[in-house]
C-alpha cells in the first residue's frame, strides 16, 4: 500500500508535467488594417496607435490600395530612428492585394513609429507602444540633428509628424483611431 507522502508526491508530480507538456496559448495578433478611400486619396492606418504587451504580434492587413509598414529605423533609406535602440526594424516591402499582411513581433518595450513607404508624405504613419514609453519615439521629431553619424538621416515629413497621436493618448485609451 502507498504511503500517503507517495501518493501526495506521484499528484504534485502528475500536475507539474501538466504545466510543462502544455504550450502557452499565444494571444491572438492585434490587427492593423492598411486602408484608403476608393480614389486612394485618403490613406490611413486602423487604428493609428495602440499600447500592447512586451511579446505581442502585429499583423497589418491590407484592405486596399498598396501599401508597406515600415519601422522608422536608418537602415530603411536612412529614416530617421523612432524605435527602441535595441529593436529590430522592419519593412514589408510592397503589399499589393486586399488580405496581403505582414506581421513582426515586438518584444523589446518603448515607441515605435512606423509609416506606410508609398504614402509617408500624405501621412500615413501609425505609433505602437509596447510596455511602457520609452526610447527615441517619445523624443522630439529633431531629436537627432547635429549628432553625429546622423548626417544621412531623413526628417519625418510634417505631414506624418501632424498624424502621430499622442503617446499620453495611447496611454490612456489603448487603441487610438483616426479623427
Amino acid at each position: 500500500m502507498a504511503t500517503r507522502r507517495e501518493v501526495l508526491k506521484a499528484g504534485g508530480l502528475a500536475l507539474a508535467g501538466l504545466a510543462v507538456g502544455w504550450p502557452a496559448r499565444a494571444a491572438a495578433p492585434v490587427e492593423i488594417h492598411m486602408m484608403s478611400d476608393t480614389l486612394g486619396t485618403t490613406v490611413w492606418f486602423d487604428p493609428v496607435g495602440i499600447h500592447v504587451a512586451p511579446g505581442q504580434v502585429i499583423r497589418w492587413t491590407v484592405h486596399s490600395n498598396v501599401h508597406t509598414t515600415t519601422a522608422y529605423h536608418p537602415r530603411n533609406d536612412h529614416h530617421s530612428l523612432r524605435i527602441p535602440e535595441r529593436a529590430e526594424p522592419w519593412d514589408s516591402r510592397f503589399l499589393v492585394n486586399p488580405g496581403n499582411h505582414f506581421e513582426v513581433t515586438l518584444t523589446v518595450p518603448g515607441v515605435y513609429d512606423y509609416f506606410c513607404a508609398p504614402h509617408e508624405a500624405a501621412g500615413m504613419v501609425g505609433r505602437i507602444v509596447v510596455g511602457k514609453p520609452e526610447g527615441p519615439g517619445t523624443l522630439g521629431f529633431d531629436y537627432f540633428k547635429g549628432r553625429p553619424g546622423t548626417e544621412q538621416w531623413q526628417p519625418v515629413p510634417e505631414a506624418a509628424r501632424k498624424a502621430f497621436p499622442a503617446v499620453s493618448a495611447i496611454m490612456r485609451r489603448r487603441v487610438v483611431r483616426r479623427a
